[in-house]
């Protein structure tokens, strides 16, 4: 992708006001592999989708946890998101150790924006190539945030990020007003419909994806293999078409071109 004079130092704007680096920044989290949060009043869940360079090589973590009632889902460049899950982890242990009560999921979240934000102003450094969902629970309920490379922020009902995004967002904007009241089981049903959305006809297994849950009695923990591939049996979502996806998957081929196309054609090394 290229541009012109403007894009060589993340400081200089274009006379239509743009930042040029911070835009290939956020282009980079939409070449990462697929990752999606949704959330009810008492649950929130993440899920993933687990892609490697080569059939030799095994996929890169892409979900991390920072605290018992805090994890992080993400797109774009791992080495990046696996920095900023370290920061995250160390805000924790550091608040924890000086108040003896957990971190609020909201200051965690406006402490990483503002570290993604120093990165857009400073002509020697460059934007963190990450987009990161933030799931957490605390004493007023449970969140879910989205962390932009921009340094912006912003709490969802449910959100999708990365490659073939567009067929998850369509599957949730059509069953997110239900999500505050699901259960455990029907997000992590909702979790896996919407993840195989972002698979276009590719095998829908416990190898392909990853997941994970917190909740009300329930610290931050990634479900095993053996639990995740009982769901997918359970739901009956291997070879099984979604009542009423014509739509999603319209819309997802159109825009194809704009976030799927890059990732399979021309798949980025930080598309791991």
């Amino acid at each position: 992708m290229f541009r012109n004079q403007y894009d060589t130092d993340v400081t200089t704007w274009s006379p239509a006001g743009r930042l040029f680096q911070v835009e290939y920044a956020m282009e980079a989290v939409k070449q990462g592999s697929a990752a999606i949060g949704l959330r009810s009043k008492t649950h929130v869940v993440l899920a993933c989708v687990n892609k490697s360079n080569s059939e030799l090589s095994s996929h890169q973590k892409k979900i991390f946890k920072a605290d018992d009632h805090i994890g992080v889902a993400i797109a774009g460049l791992t080495a990046d998101g696996r920095v900023l899950s370290r920061y995250m982890r160390s805000e924790c242990i550091n608040y924890s150790y000086s108040y003896e009560s957990p971190l609020p999921v909201g200051r965690l979240v406006v402490q990483l924006a503002d570290k993604a934000q120093v990165c857009t102003q400073r002509s020697w450094k460059r934007p963190y190539g990450v987009g990161l969902l933030v799931a957490g629970l605390d004493e007023s309920g449970a969140h879910l945030y989205y962390n932009c490379p921009s340094g912006n922020y912003f709490e969802y009902q449910a959100f999708a990020i990365g490659s073939r995004s567009q067929a998850a967002k369509t599957y949730l904007e059509r069953k997110f007003e239900n999500f505050m009241s699901s259960s455990r089981e029907e997000l992590l049903k909702d979790a896996l419909f919407a993840l195989r959305e972002t698979l276009q006809g590719e095998k829908f297994t416990n190898s392909t994806c990853t997941v994970a849950v917190v909740g009300v009695g329930e610290a931050f923990h990634i479900l095993d293999n053996q639990t995740v591939q009982a769901l997918i049996d359970s739901f009956e979502i291997v070879g099984e078409e979604v009542p009423g996806n014509d739509e999603g998957a319209a819309v997802d081929q159109g825009t194809a071109a704009d976030e799927g196309a890059p990732a399979d054609q021309g798949m980025a090394p930080m598309d791991v």
